[in-house]
């Protein structure tokens, strides 16, 4: 069954819709394992998905400037286009679900240390599991939580309801 045209002629976003998304989720897989590594392999996590953040948001603002051709306000829309993105992706994809799996995992450590007996190694790989677990129900919530954030507050000042897609 052949797909409507449409589907067919939709360009494939390599930071949406391929497997070079998962390295937005870098600093959560690095938070959840915070108790197992060094300080340095979280540290280098961050920098992965600030890496992909950074190039999402350069992606789009090349892509806002081949739509906007020569223009009048070209230049906004292309910079409207890299702010929006970069900051939706610095939100949704590095620091709240960063801090959130950092959260979980500090309060499950401690949880655990507290209602347990289990040895240090048992408890910290525990830890790491359910850090892992919570990343994908943290998603969602996140994502859309971002987008109401920006569309009650940058969004307005720029108006036309532009979002990062």
């Amino acid at each position: 069954m052949e797909a409507p045209p449409e589907q067919t002629s939709k360009e494939v976003d390599i930071y949406r819709d391929t497997w070079v998304r998962f390295l937005g989720y870098a600093n959560e897989v690095g938070e959840a394992f915070r108790a197992l590594v060094p300080v340095s392999v979280v540290w280098a996590s961050y920098a992965v998905a600030t890496a992909y953040v950074t190039a999402d948001a350069v992606d789009k603002g090349k892509k806002a400037a081949v739509v906007h051709g020569d223009n009048p306000g070209k230049t906004t829309r292309v910079g409207v286009a890299v702010v929006d993105t970069f900051i939706w992706q610095a939100l949704a994809s590095v620091a709240i679900p960063g801090f959130t799996i950092n959260r979980v995992c500090a309060a499950s450590l401690y949880l655990l240390g507290r209602a347990t007996r289990w040895p240090l190694p048992v408890r910290k790989w525990t830890t790491t599991a359910i850090g892992l677990s919570t990343i994908p129900f943290i998603i969602k919530p996140i994502d859309r939580s971002v987008d109401f954030l920006l569309d009650s507050s940058l969004r307005k000042v720029y108006g036309e309801g532009e979002k990062h897609e």
